[in-house]
C-alpha cells in the first residue's frame, strides 16, 4: 500500500471551542518526521507555558504508517485517542494535531473529555485545506536518437518530470509517480521493441 497516494495538509491552521469554561486550542500542521513534530510540540509548549495540558498525536509516512498520540496527563483515552481518531477519520497523513488545554474549573468527566478534544481537532481539521501526496521514484531511461519522439511522448502521458541529456545515446532523468512505474517500463519495452531501457536510481 505503500504506492499509494494519501492526504495531508498544505499549512498551519488552528481553531478554538470553550465547554465548561475550558478552553481547547487546536493547532494542525504537516510534519513529516518525528523531530519536526517535537519541535512542533516544543514551541507550543514555549508559547502556550501556562496551559495545564498540551496533548497530541501525529501520523507520519504514507497512509500513517507511522504514529503517536499523548494524553499528557489526561484521564487515559480521552485525549490522544480522540485526536488520533480525527486523523485517521480525515484520512490525513504527514499530519500533526495538539491540543492545548486551558482548565476552567470544571470538571467534564471522560465521555465529555474525549468529546471536547475530538470536536476541537475536528474544528481545525474543517478550516485546512488538504493535498494530494503521490509517492514518487527516480528513473534514468535511456534510448537512441530514433526513440526520442516516442519515449517523449510516453513520458508526457504518465505525468513524469523529465530531462534530456545528450550524447551518443540519450539519457533522461525522470521523476515519477510510484502508481506510473511499472506501467512506463513496461511501455518502454513495448512501444521500442526493446531498443531502449531503464535504470532505477538508488535515493539513499
Amino acid at each position: 500500500m505503500s504506492f499509494q497516494p494519501y492526504y495531508t495538509v498544505s499549512s498551519q491552521t488552528q481553531s478554538e471551542i470553550t465547554i465548561k469554561r475550558s478552553v481547547f486550542r487546536a493547532f494542525l500542521t504537516r510534519v513529516q518526521t518525528k523531530q519536526e513534530a517535537q519541535e512542533f510540540l516544543d514551541s507550543l509548549k514555549r508559547e502556550y507555558w501556562d496551559a495545564v495540558h498540551h496533548c497530541y498525536a501525529y501520523r507520519i509516512g504514507p497512509h500513517g504508517l507511522e504514529s503517536r498520540m499523548s494524553d499528557d496527563g489526561e484521564p487515559s483515552g480521552t485525549a490522544g485517542k480522540p485526536l488520533l481518531f480525527a486523523l485517521q477519520k480525515a484520512k490525513l497523513s504527514d499530519t500533526m494535531v495538539v491540543v492545548v488545554r486551558y482548565y476552567g474549573g470544571v470538571k467534564l468527566g471522560v465521555g465529555p473529555l474525549a468529546r471536547a478534544y475530538a470536536e476541537a481537532a475536528q474544528e481545525a481539521i474543517n478550516v485546512a485545506t488538504t493535498v494530494l501526496v503521490e509517492p514518487r521514484v527516480l528513473l534514468t531511461v535511456h534510448c537512441s536518437y530514433d526513440d526520442v519522439s516516442i519515449i517523449t511522448r510516453l513520458l508526457e502521458e504518465v505525468g513524469a518530470e523529465f530531462a534530456a541529456n545528450y550524447g551518443d545515446a540519450i539519457n533522461f532523468d525522470v521523476n515519477i509517480a510510484e502508481a506510473h512505474r511499472e506501467f512506463l517500463q513496461s511501455e518502454i519495452i513495448a512501444r521500442t521493441n526493446s531498443r531502449a531501457g531503464y535504470s532505477k536510481v538508488a535515493t539513499d
